[in-house]
Parts: structure tokens; C-alpha cells; sequence
């Protein structure tokens, strides 16, 4: 992948990722994702120049040019994370041929739709029905596209990949009542398992589990200076996280094989 196509890449991610976060801010707020973008204290119309991703804040200095009411960093930062997330993905999953762009472009529609779910997730805590199942529909497409022909029949450990990480999770959800881990996530893992299949899920599982612990006792310890019982913290943005980190980087921490090796499977 050249420079060229990495900077449009990320242009072309950022942009995106504009919208995206109209997208998580008015979801269930009644307003339309379709109309004019406004200052959220003020209620001033924002220009063009207003709404160049990332450029924009850097150039307003943070804040509202007309009320001077500060702007949440949540705006560069998600267009930024968006921008770059497209650029790992055709880098990864170049668009060489027709099969191989009907890969790429499952991908980055569900990057599209892991971003909203990771920004309303922080937000809310919560991970909207919507988009975790397009997600599911769109990891259990991909298991039918691809590789040498545009359509071919998965296997049946790849079918089962999904259900078989997803169950432990609503499990966890049924036990608890909902007070250890929201049924979101075991939708959201249902979609990891059937795109990484059960080893390379396996493995996201645990960077999901390990970096989630370290980063939520970190960040109590930090803002309560102690550990404080029943916090809720969001944990579908480390699912998304240890799922692309497995994805694109290959990162591995336990071989499944020597596993099944070991226990005789």
C-alpha cells in the first residue's frame, strides 16, 4: 500500500468517522442523522469550515467560535481512531481483486458500525441492539465470501465459531442478572467468533479481558484512589480492541492447537 492510497485512506476514514459520531450522539435522541449539525450549547448552525474532520478543533482551539462553550475531544479522537482503522484495514485486506473487495468492504462497514457501537458504549454503557446485530449479520456473511471464489460454504467450526464464544458470555449475563457483563456483549462476541473463527477468538478474548483489567483498575485507582464495588464499565470497547488486535496484527497469546493437541481433542 503506498503513501497516496494510505492518505486517502485515512481521509476517506475520517470523514466517515464525522458522521459516525453524528451518528452515536443523536441515536435515540429523536433527532435526525440527516439534519444540520448544530452546537450542542449554543445551537449555532456550524459552517463548512466548522466541519473539517480533526482540522476543525484544532482550529476553533476546542470551542464554540460563537458561545466559546468547549467541544468534547470526543470528536477528533473518534475521527482520528476512524481514519486510521481504514487505513490498517486496506492494508491489511487490499482490494486486489472482485473477491477480495467484497472482503474489504465487510470490513469496513463493520468497523463503521464497531466504532458507533464503541462510542455509545463509553458514553451510555450500553451497546444499542441496531448495530451489534448488523454486525453479526455482517461476521456470518463473511464467512461466505472471499478467499478464491466470491461465494463458497464455510466450514462447520467456523459456523459454530460465533455461538460457541458467545454462550459463556450470555451465561455470565443469565447468572448475574445483568450485573456483571450486559447481554451486548455476548451479541458483539457472536460477531468476533464468526470473523476470527474460535483460535484467533479465543485469543481476543483474553487481550480483551487482560487489557480491560488493567486499563479499568488503572483508571479507578486514578480518578477514586481506591477500588470501588459495582462501577460499571463498558466492556465492548475491549472486545472491539482485543478483536483488532488479533485481526490485523496477528497478536497471539495461547496456541489452540497445541491445546487441543495437549488435551487429546
Amino acid at each position: 500500500m503506498d503513501t497516496l492510497s494510505s492518505i486517502f485512506s485515512f481521509l476517506f476514514g475520517a470523514i466517515v468517522g464525522s458522521f459516525l459520531n453524528v451518528v452515536s450522539l443523536r441515536y435515540k435522541t429523536g433527532r435526525s442523522v440527516g439534519g444540520r449539525s448544530k452546537c450542542m450549547a449554543c445551537g449555532k448552525e456550524l459552517a463548512w469550515l466548522e466541519l473539517i474532520p480533526i482540522l476543525s478543533f484544532f482550529m476553533q482551539g476546542g470551542s464554540c467560535r460563537k458561545c466559546k462553550s468547549k467541544i468534547s475531544w470526543q470528536y477528533p479522537l473518534v475521527e482520528f481512531s476512524a481514519g486510521a482503522l481504514f487505513v490498517l484495514i486496506f492494508f491489511k485486506f487490499p482490494p486486489v481483486s472482485y473477491e477480495a473487495a467484497l472482503v474489504t468492504l465487510l470490513y469496513v462497514f463493520a468497523a463503521c458500525l464497531l466504532v458507533v457501537i464503541t462510542v455509545h458504549d463509553i458514553k451510555h454503557k450500553i451497546i444499542p441492539d441496531p448495530f451489534v446485530w448488523s454486525f453479526d449479520v455482517l461476521a456470518l456473511v463473511s464467512l461466505f465470501v472471499g478467499g478464491n471464489s466470491w461465494w463458497h460454504i464455510p466450514s462447520y467450526e467456523n459456523l459454530i465459531a460465533g455461538p460457541l464464544l458467545a454462550v459463556p458470555f450470555a451465561l455470565i449475563w443469565l447468572v448475574s442478572r445483568g450485573r456483571w457483563m450486559g447481554l451486548g456483549d455476548a451479541k458483539l462476541v457472536l460477531g468476533i467468533g464468526w470473523f476470527l473463527g474460535v483460535n484467533l477468538g479465543v485469543n481476543a478474548l483474553i487481550l480483551s479481558f487482560w487489557i480491560g483489567a488493567a486499563v479499568s483498575v488503572g483508571w479507578l485507582f486514578a480518578t477514586y484512589k481506591k477500588f470501588k464495588r459495582n462501577q460499571e464499565i463498558p466492556f465492548g470497547p475491549y472486545l472491539i480492541l482485543g478483536m483488532y488486535l488479533v485481526l490485523i496484527f496477528g497478536i497471539q497469546v495461547i496456541d489452540m492447537g497445541m491445546v487441543r493437541q495437549v488435551m487429546g481433542v
